[in-house]
């Protein structure tokens, strides 16, 4: 694994501003072995003249229309050659050390998947991470029930990890990394590179996480699906069935405060039909 291809999977939209410091932290890499493909996800921005200005054989690109960042990574992914998959968002950087301690940590370890710590920045400062964010290692399914602890700029895997765990859901507009990292909890321990080897930029009022709404309703539905998909154990069922009550009661309460009742009612619903092992279209948690 140590000598092997790595495919860099970068989507982007409409981040013309930064995707070049994205791409000079790959072309800054130690470890050279790299295909990067860069999917211009419908960008209106003049994208295609900051691609057009690298010209590195390693970095190829494609356009297509917006289908969102799971339908990019997706695509990228289809495409790559390599062996062993980094993904990096067009807004984030590496340090220059990140793919060659990753992968041998890897091959060291024997992960299939594996992160790195990240430094944190936001509207241009450093800031701390708060401790709830610390990341684990090794298997930890019912931790990740609660939150994302798994974060895609830093994240390296196999592609027999891929054939087990993806592919993303189109279907999510956000919150599909959660979904993502749900299912490689619940068939792979997970590796921690213990350094920040990832520099992760936030505070922008244009992120997913910001922009689009109802993430507590995506976050259901990612439970909901595992669930659903019969590869729980009695343990592994009772823990997420717990999480899904949790943020069901979450999404209620702030469907009441809007006046929603009848909302608040149906996914109750939905939840008692999944609580007593019942099947529910997942296109009714869009």
């Amino acid at each position: 694994m140590k000598n092997s291809l790595v495919s860099i999977i970068l989507p982007t939209f409409n981040r013309a501003e930064f995707l070049p410091r994205a791409l000079d932290s790959v072309l800054a890499q130690s470890y050279g072995n790299w295909e990067c493909l860069v999917i211009d996800d419908g960008s209106t921005d003049g994208t295609d003249a900051v691609l057009a200005r690298y010209t590195d054989p390693r970095i190829t690109s494609f356009r297509q229309e917006n289908q969102g960042v799971s339908g990019a990574r997706n695509a990228g992914i289809a495409r790559c050659r390599g062996d062993v998959m980094a993904l990096l968002d067009s807004d984030d950087e590496w340090m220059e050390r990140k793919l060659e301690a990753q992968l041998g940590y890897m091959a060291d370890k024997g992960f299939e998947i594996s992160q790195t710590e990240e430094i944190w920045v936001r509207n241009g400062k450093r800031v701390n991470q708060p401790a709830r964010y610390a990341r684990p290692e090794g298997w930890f399914f019912d931790a990740s029930l609660e939150m994302c602890l798994i974060s895609p700029s830093c994240t390296m895997f196999t592609r027999r990890a891929w054939e087990v765990m993806g592919p993303f859901d189109t279907a999510m507009p956000s919150c599909e990394d959660y979904d993502m990292w749900l299912r490689a909890c619940l068939h792979f321990p997970v590796g921690l590179v213990r350094e920040p080897l990832t520099v992760k930029h936030g505070g922008r009022a244009d992120q997913l996480s910001v922009c689009v709404p109802c993430a507590d309703l995506h976050r259901i539905r990612a439970l909901v699906k595992i669930l659903q998909s019969r590869k729980l154990d009695d343990g592994q069922r009772e823990s997420a069935l717990d999480a899904l009550r949790r943020k069901v009661e979450i999404y209620m309460q702030g469907c009441e405060k809007r006046d929603k009742k009848e909302e608040a009612d149906r996914v109750w619903t939905l939840f008692c039909m999944v609580r007593d092992g019942k099947e529910i279209p997942l296109n009714t948690l869009s």
